[in-house]
């Protein structure tokens, strides 16, 4: 096995739940770099720009670099530059939406529709406009495919469920951005410039974290916290790699 020289941290569930930081995760991940290991810190959220994401991380004590951050968000501009900025119908709420102004709109014949979260914005006239636009030829690109995520209410729905029905109905397969997709995972490896064999995931969602990154080669801790429960584990085929109570035990298992 190789030396671990770099390590990818979800955020919400791992790092931190809503505003709250978890319990050791800042002085772990301060520590973990001061050994020299690279770090990369990667979300599906879809309701933050890139500059509040940052904000909120460094305003609950995380020593974490905006450029350390992969969004699913700007993993999708990425990829839209490379398509040669096509026309877009944005199911984003505006914060975001801002982050995608080079991309002319169309609320018509876009060349894709981009899926994020718009919270309650979700109903029959929304997701009917979507097929149709579908149908019409777009292409549908989720900015991730989670099923559900982590708030201090509990479990709550996320946009994976709409982007099935989407795909259900229209025939098309969704271009996935976000984790699980192993190109994300890639995407990051290629920011570090390491191999998929010297890093490691840690995440709270057996399938989106750990499954994500297995399918890219990376090893994957699951930590019990955020998101994570055991019934849910004890039905996914995927098996982490490795399973912690805490990110607070990283270091632990790193010695």
């Amino acid at each position: 096995m190789r030396p671990i020289r770099g390590l990818l941290f979800d955020l919400d569930g791992v790092l931190h739940v809503e505003d709250r930081p978890i319990p050791g995760a800042a002085e772990t991940v301060r520590r973990v770099k001061a050994m020299g290991i690279l770090c990369r810190f990667l979300t599906n959220t879809t309701t933050k720009s890139l500059e509040r994401l940052h904000r909120q991380m460094t305003g609950m004590g995380l020593p974490i670099e905006k450029g350390e951050i992969l969004s699913a968000p700007q993993a999708a501009i990425q990829y839209l530059r490379q398509r040669g900025r096509p026309s877009c119908f944005l199911v984003l709420n505006e914060e975001v939406r801002a982050d995608f102004e080079e991309f002319p709109p169309s609320e018509t014949d876009p060349d894709c529709v981009v899926i994020g979260d718009v919270w309650d914005r979700w109903d029959y006239r929304l997701l009917n406009k979507l097929f149709h636009l579908l149908i019409g030829g777009a292409d549908l690109i989720a900015l991730h495919k989670g099923r559900y995520w982590q708030t201090g209410d509990g479990l709550q729905l996320d946009i994976g469920a709409f982007v099935a029905a989407l795909e259900y109905a229209s025939g098309k397969e969704a271009i996935v951005m976000g984790k699980p997709s192993p190109d994300f995972f890639r995407t990051a490896l290629l920011g570090m410039g390491l191999r998929a064999d010297e890093v490691v995931m840690v995440g709270d969602d057996i399938e989106s974290d750990v499954g994500g990154a297995q399918r890219a080669g990376i090893r994957g801790i699951l930590v019990k916290t955020g998101k994570y429960r055991d019934e849910l584990v004890a039905r996914s085929s995927v098996r982490p790699d490795y399973l912690l109570r805490s990110v607070a035990d990283l270091l632990r298992w790193l010695e």
